[in-house]
């Protein structure tokens, strides 16, 4: 068996070649803000216009960065997919039709598998929007529009690896993005709704009506109850507090472990004293129709673990703890 070659790794030497790398990555993009202009309003407005969906082209490394841009573009309300140009050849061409828009990226702009189905999309008379760094290459000058993503060097100290030309294309395709989605009034509730296995999809579309205990359910008390009938209901329910209600039924306020201990503090006898001598009057709530992300924001803003639920005319209508925001993955 042959041995395993020995690397000297050292330290200083691996810092600065992943800080020159970053470097030169960093600079491709800032020249690219540079280079935004009217192609890429051009560009916008196409996809904009378009009835059907983004279709985008890339062969090799150019291929995963347009495979995660139709996941963006599609995330962000621009319905979009990724054709292999290999593929494309044997069949898949079929699966762009004459109301879309073609995404087509190559640093060199002389891609073969590429430039084999330029004769087909002029025929099907679709939008050719390319990503080169050669804009006056065979792709550039098919294009409809060229957007300019050459790099005044690649990260590669061989000038070989991909890595400045793609971390451009990548940053370019996240601009047409965010650009688009701005341009739509795309907000987070659309972004959610097309998340929504996601943390952030239950983040933005999660009620708390959706996960607050109701009807028994939620603990609650007269406010001349004793502090001991406060505890078993306390217990009972297993919330952390109990709501405590005035005689008319309205909300009074609440009764939580903290308010225990500064009744014991205090020298309050749990079986004499009263509640309402000792619970939180003016106790936070928050709208059943609030979300559920606003719900666990104010109980970390305030250090609670607990909120009573209020309806549109304020009354009670449920209760919601940490712990139901842990089991609906809130958090």
């Amino acid at each position: 068996m042959s041995e395993k070659p020995h690397y000297d790794a050292d330290p200083a030497a691996l810092i600065a070649s992943a800080r020159a790398v970053i470097a030169a990555e960093h600079q491709a993009i800032s020249d690219l803000a540079e280079r935004i202009g009217d192609d890429f309003v051009q560009a916008c407005r196409i996809i904009l216009a378009c009835s059907g969906k983004t279709v985008t082209l890339g062969m090799g490394k150019s291929g995963h960065i347009g495979n995660k841009i139709a996941a963006t573009l599609a995330s962000t309300g621009a319905p979009s997919f990724f054709v292999h140009p290999g593929e494309a050849s044997h069949g898949d061409l079929g699966m762009i039709a004459s109301q879309d828009v073609v995404l087509a990226l190559s640093n060199s702009g002389e891609t073969g598998e590429l430039l084999a189905l330029l004769p087909v999309i002029k025929r099907l008379d679709v939008p050719l929007i390319a990503m080169t760094g050669r804009p006056d290459s065979t792709l550039g000058k098919a294009a409809t529009v060229c957007l300019d993503v050459s790099v005044a060097k690649e990260g590669c100290p061989l000038g070989l690896a991909p890595t400045a030309s793609t971390t451009a294309c990548l940053a370019l395709g996240d601009a047409l993005a965010v650009a688009l989605l701005e341009a739509r009034g795309f907000g987070a509730e659309d972004f959610a709704r097309r998340h929504p296995g996601g943390l952030l999809g239950r983040r933005l579309l999660l009620r708390v009506g959706d996960v607050m205990h109701t009807g028994a359910g939620i603990p609650q008390v007269d406010e001349q109850a004793s502090l001991s009938d406060a505890l078993l209901e306390m217990s009972a329910k297993g919330l952390g507090m109990t709501v405590v209600l005035n005689r008319g039924g309205a909300l009074a306020g609440v009764f939580t472990d903290g308010d225990l201990r500064r009744a014991l503090d205090a020298g309050f006898n749990v079986r004499a004293a009263r509640v309402g001598e000792v619970m939180t009057r003016e106790a936070r709530t928050i709208h059943s129709n609030a979300l559920a992300a606003e719900a666990l924001q104010m109980m970390e803003a305030h250090s609670i673990n607990a909120l009573p639920v209020v309806g549109d005319s304020d009354d009670l209508v449920g209760a919601l703890n940490m712990h139901d925001l842990l089991r609906a993955r809130v958090i």
